[in-house]
């Protein structure tokens, strides 16, 4: 299987990422010794499909997804994890925020303390 790391994904054609990701799958799925149509079965499409899929031609992402998660390779999915990241400014004001004391509660006064002699 080619070193995915060193291809440039942006100098690929659209065709040449599905042939890429077909050999992946592909690639995973001898490794795991498993034949097009237990893998198929498994993930619960037809084996026609998932040879079209590793020859690289387009299927839907949900197919995609069906497979690798029989193949146990959802974990490339975090790729697509959203992480939003705070601006400095905004962190600091958070901090400055967060309280820096304890407050004891205020006592409440008792029906003898309200009694002015």
């Amino acid at each position: 299987m080619n070193d995915i790391s060193r291809n440039d994904w942006n100098a690929m054609s659209d065709d040449r990422i599905l042939i890429q990701i077909g050999e992946f799958v592909k690639h995973h799925r001898m490794e795991q010794n498993k034949t097009q149509a237990m893998l198929a079965e498994d993930a619960g499409i037809s084996r026609s499909t998932l040879s079209l899929l590793e020859r690289g031609d387009a299927v839907t992402v949900a197919t995609l997804i069906r497979v690798l998660r029989v193949l146990d390779q959802l974990h490339i999915m975090n790729a697509f994890v959203v992480t939003r990241r705070q601006s400095p400014l905004v962190l600091a004001q958070a901090e400055r925020k967060k309280r820096q004391r304890v407050a004891f509660p205020k006592k409440k006064k008792s029906d003898n303390e309200n009694i002015d002699w």
